[in-house]
């Protein structure tokens, strides 16, 4: 019987999202920083596209999903793309804060559902093995 991966991706999950609101924390702390460059991450779905397939599984339909073994060497962290409302101020800063803080809000939904999807899986397989 093959381990159920979920839990391990819902952790990596959990890792980029912490690396991801620490840059954003950063990005928020140098908003008055002359010549700071906003910066972000790598988006989960690219992680997840560039790893390697820790193991071959028999994909018979086009639905089946593949098992991932993801590492943190995949995350980059790079300059974010200017935004246009603000581009860059007089200071050469490109912080937009308004976009800074619903990056905040993005992630605090994303570990939100991050959560709620692994404690109900918890409670499935709880389930599964009282009976």
């Amino acid at each position: 019987m093959n381990p159920i991966q979920l839990f391990e991706l819902a952790s990596k999950q959990a890792e980029w999202l912490q690396v991801r609101q620490q840059v954003v924390v950063g990005n928020i702390a140098n908003a008055n920083t002359p010549k700071y460059t906003a910066k972000d991450i790598t988006p989960f779905s690219a992680v997840l596209d560039n790893t390697m397939p820790s193991q071959r599984m028999a994909t018979t339909h086009p639905g089946h999903m593949e098992a991932y073994a993801l590492s943190d060497e995949n995350i980059d962290v790079r300059e974010a793309r200017l935004n246009n409302e603000i581009g860059i101020q007089e200071s050469g800063n490109t912080v937009a804060l308004s976009q800074e803080l619903s990056k905040t809000g993005e992630i605090k939904r994303q570990h939100e559902l991050n959560t709620s999807l692994v404690s109900s899986f918890h409670r499935m397989m709880l389930m599964t093995v009282k009976r």
